[in-house]
């Protein structure tokens, strides 16, 4: 049984989530958490902000979110039946990543699965402020799903490494579950800046890797360049990848790849889900 948790706002994108995370995990008993946190809005007055008593929010704000919810189900229950998914919904109001936070305490959540952006998505960045906060500051996998993804069972799919720092071996299994899950192909990346070869560490880290995928299809790849967004560009169009999975150990090689893209001509993140692991 997996526990996962879908932020959603409503949006297309959310909805575009929902069916690829249903999807993904068809054969897989599943409990999916829908919830919807309305957030706190600042005052823009001169005074402190004001304190709007819990019956009006019970009231108001709650209420219309839990009649969107319900909708929302309805929605659900319109695609192919699946025995293995359960649904849970429910409402919230305060700070986002402060209660999805804590849901993914409360209810044991295996995997946050949200879009790239919501309602108000601004086309020149790669992600929305929500989803950035979810990968970096909730300890959790997140499966990212960009707006214009079209599920289809991720045959090929990518890990961009540089090979500098191991990999924890509970990580791994994470990722080897989903590759037997859907009989996939594993393909991993690295991206030289120059023509240098590994050193005796990055080797060491490669065989690990070699090793512990080696009952299933892998294949390395090493493009050389400047900028890595551009790289993994090519190495999505070239392999023909439906997923791109990365481990947070190194943050800020996640964010050149995620966070940076704003050029025309990276497009990945505007269809390829990213699966974010934590360590």
């Amino acid at each position: 049984m997996k526990n996962i948790l879908i932020p959603t706002d409503f949006s297309e994108n959310a909805w575009n989530a929902i069916i690829y995370g249903t999807s993904l995990f068809k054969k897989i008993n599943c409990t999916f958490y829908l919830i919807h946190v309305n957030p706190i809005q600042p005052y823009s007055g001169s005074e402190t902000n004001m304190f709007v008593p819990p019956e009006i929010l019970e009231e108001s704000i709650l209420k219309e979110s839990r009649k969107k919810l319900k909708s929302l189900l309805k929605n659900i229950q319109k695609l192919p039946l699946n025995m293995k998914h359960t649904f849970e919904t429910k409402a919230m109001y305060g700070f986002f990543t402060d209660y999805v936070k804590q849901e993914v305490i409360d209810k044991n959540i295996d995997l946050i699965i949200m879009g790239t952006k919501g309602a108000s998505g601004i086309k020149a960045v790669s992600l929305g402020s929500n989803t950035g906060n979810i990968i970096t500051k909730v300890p959790c996998a997140v499966l990212a799903v960009p707006e214009n993804a079209k599920y289809s069972d991720p045959k090929e799919i990518g890990f961009p490494t540089d090979f500098l720092l191991g990999y924890d071996a509970t990580v791994m299994k994470k990722i080897k579950e989903l590759v037997l899950m859907h009989n996939s192909a594993i393909r991993f990346l690295y991206v030289a800046s120059k023509g240098n070869g590994l050193s005796l560490e990055q080797l060491k880290n490669r065989e690990f890797l070699k090793d512990f995928f080696t009952d299933i299809a892998y294949s390395f790849h090493t493009l050389t360049a400047k900028k890595i967004d551009i790289a993994v560009q090519h190495f999505v169009e070239n392999c023909n990848l439906d997923m791109i999975i990365m481990v947070t150990k190194n943050l800020n090689f996640i964010e050149r790849i995620l966070f940076r893209p704003k050029v025309e001509r990276i497009s990945y993140h505007l269809t390829v889900p990213f699966l974010v692991i934590h360590e």
